[in-house]
């Protein structure tokens, strides 16, 4: 039997609606004019990075690639142009789990067929290449945007780490955790790509 590839060996990751690349700090100008968009940093309840925070941002996040517990990405739209930053952080290399999280997309892509793309892209490669148990995704539980939006996914609901995190702001963040697991990924497969094709 061959070695299975390490879960934080680079990838590219290409579809119709987005592709994921490596993050580089060659993205940097490209996602700090996406992060602009909306001024979408002022969200309370949510950790996306100013324009001018992206560079240390990306810095960050390479650094904890180096250190083996993260595989960042930037998303490419469908034009190529960097939209947003996502990743399987907390990687768990011996039980052979990831969290898709660290995510955020530009204002101008949401509500469109990138996110879905997206997660069945880092989804597929979690379970069919990286043999995966299960893939977790966290966020904040008055996040009610991003919880609809990993419910459609077909994650199922863990449970919620109460007063898990102190928020920027000084708040406690209560955490809702969802997971999808390997017996679960055919039937969730089937209903992304379903989600793709159908009309919007």
């Amino acid at each position: 039997m061959s070695a299975l590839p390490l879960l934080t060996s680079p990838v590219t990751l290409e579809g119709h609606h987005a592709s994921l690349v490596p993050l580089s700090h060659a993205h940097a100008d490209a996602l700090a004019r996406a992060s602009a968009e909306g001024e979408l940093h002022r969200l309370w309840y949510t950790a996306i990075p100013a324009p001018e925070a992206i560079g240390p941002e990306i810095a960050r996040r390479l650094a904890l690639h180096a250190a083996g517990s993260m595989l960042p990405f930037t998303v490419l739209d469908a034009d190529g142009t960097p939209a947003g930053m996502t990743t399987y952080m907390n990687i768990d290399s011996a039980n052979r789990r990831v969290e898709i999280g660290s995510t955020w997309y530009a204002q101008r892509v949401q509500r469109t067929g990138l996110n879905t793309e997206c997660k069945l892209l880092l989804l597929t490669h979690a379970f069919e290449t990286l043999d995966c148990i299960a893939v977790e995704f966290r966020t904040h539980r008055l996040n009610t945007q991003s919880r609809r939006a990993i419910e459609r996914l077909g994650a199922q609901l863990d449970g919620m780490l109460r007063a898990h995190q102190r928020a920027a702001n000084g708040t406690l963040r209560d955490t809702a955790v969802y997971s999808i697991t390997a017996a679960e990924w055919p039937t969730v497969k089937t209903h992304l790509e379903w989600q793709l094709l159908r009309p919007r």
